[in-house]
């Protein structure tokens, strides 16, 4: 049976990697990460799996079949200060799975899901789903001007052979991914796992704001093109205009009423996030010249968001009018919401009903992952773990491992009853 300490041990066995003061930093195609393929390796040896690669630089541990098999896993990339638990708990969890389970499973840890470095978020399982637009993406810089395409030839993966990893998907008769939950719904239900029934529409904006530079102290309030405190304002209005919009609204209550999910009403139908900002000159007697900012845009589908994106510019618009700051917003990323495969749910739910007396909740997660790029390509579905406090990416996030452990035997027990 699997078991919590089953899980504890592996998940120790990654020691320390990428673990700093203020979380854990495991970006792609660092030595962390390569230290952590390293830990997946003989994770898949110690499991009676083959380890490989695919031409996107995703890691597998496959078993000694014939494919197609089932697969489960997750990512072992981290943001900026993260957590433990987001994306190794599914890898660790996969190796459970997969020494368990009545049929051969392939473990699979995604590269670059969090697409922290590059702004490349869910990479991997985009490639494998022929979804990249590779000569844009691979032109992608870092902050210290390392572009994809040299950061990936250094981690040993060639890059022109990307276009080649949607073949490794026919290897996959579905995937189901096991995944912290990073709300307190569960917890708050009262139950340790969830399933999610779909993932919500996402978009990513990349704006840039250009001012001028100036004294801090002798530039009059009229003769200023303050970058920053037009950034500023662009923010609080963004947040305004998702908390106000009459068509997000609108939205929210027409995805409640279609029943899309079992835990989502404490979810806004939109949720709009200044996500990081980059502004220079970056001195404290200097007017900020330039910032650069990324805002995250999420709702049950794209309706909310692009009209929430129509007011975003008339704001815009107005801003530039009022303090000289030109400011271009473009596109960074797009998802669209995914429904999960009912098949694969409804054996999910039996196998709760099985194990723990009762079937599990399903609700809509707001987070991006790969198994919903998947979902696309293949049957696929996800279980959430409970979290007590709700809070992920970042050193705080914890899980019960016992909980875990239950999620895994469910999974186990899904793969039993689906056809």
């Amino acid at each position: 049976m699997i078991t919590a300490q089953a899980l504890t041990e592996r998940l120790g066995a990654l020691g320390e990697v990428g673990v700093r003061p203020d979380g854990v930093w495991r970006l792609a195609w660092t030595e962390e990460d390569a230290a952590t393929r390293a830990w997946f390796e003989k994770q898949a040896a110690g499991t009676g799996l083959r380890p490989a690669r695919d031409p996107a630089g995703s890691l597998w541990a496959c078993p000694d079949a014939e494919p197609p098999w089932w697969g489960v896993g997750s990512h072992l990339d981290s943001v900026r200060g993260g957590g433990r638990f987001d994306g190794p708990l599914g890898v660790a969890a996969g190796f459970e799975i997969a020494t368990a389970a009545p049929r051969p499973v392939a473990v699979i840890s995604f590269a670059d899901e969090e697409g922290a470095r590059f702004n490349t978020p869910t990479f991997g399982s985009k490639a494998l789903a022929g979804r990249l637009d590779l000569s844009a993406v691979l032109a992608r810089r870092d902050d210290d001007g390392v572009s994809l395409f040299d950061a990936m030839s250094a981690a040993g993966v060639d890059a022109a052979a990307i276009a080649d990893a949607p073949r490794w998907l026919d290897q996959l008769a579905g995937f189901i991914e096991v995944h912290i939950d990073q709300t307190t719904e569960l917890a708050r239900a009262g139950v340790p796992v969830g399933v999610v029934s779909s993932l919500a529409a996402r978009t990513r904006f990349e704006i840039a704001l250009t001012g001028r530079a100036d004294h801090a102290g002798t530039t009059p309030p009229a003769e200023r093109r303050d970058a920053l405190a037009a950034a500023a304002r662009l923010i609080v209005g963004a947040e305004d205009l998702a908390a106000t919009g009459a068509d997000a609204e609108a939205e929210g209550s027409a995805a409640r009423d279609a029943g899309a999910s079992a835990l989502d009403g404490d979810h806004a139908p939109l949720t709009v996030t200044a996500s990081r900002i980059i502004t220079k000159p970056n001195a404290p007697t200097t007017i900020a010249a330039e910032v650069h900012l990324w805002i995250d845009a999420r709702a049950p589908s794209f309706a909310a968001i692009d009209a929430w994106r129509s007011r975003l510019d008339a704001l815009v618009r107005e801003l530039e009018s009022r303090t000289g700051v030109g400011i271009d917003i473009v596109v960074a990323s797009r998802s669209d919401p995914r429904e999960f495969s009912g098949e694969l749910r409804a054996a999910l739910s039996r196998a709760t009903e099985q194990l723990l007396g009762r079937a599990a909740p399903e609700l809509v997660c707001f987070a991006g992952h790969d198994a919903g790029v998947l979902a696309e390509r293949v049957p696929a579905a996800m279980l959430l773990v409970r979290n007590p406090t709700g809070i992920s990416h970042s050193p705080e996030e914890t899980v019960s491992l016992g909980d875990a452990a239950i999620a895994a035997r469910v999974v186990e027990r899904a793969l039993e009853l689906v056809g």
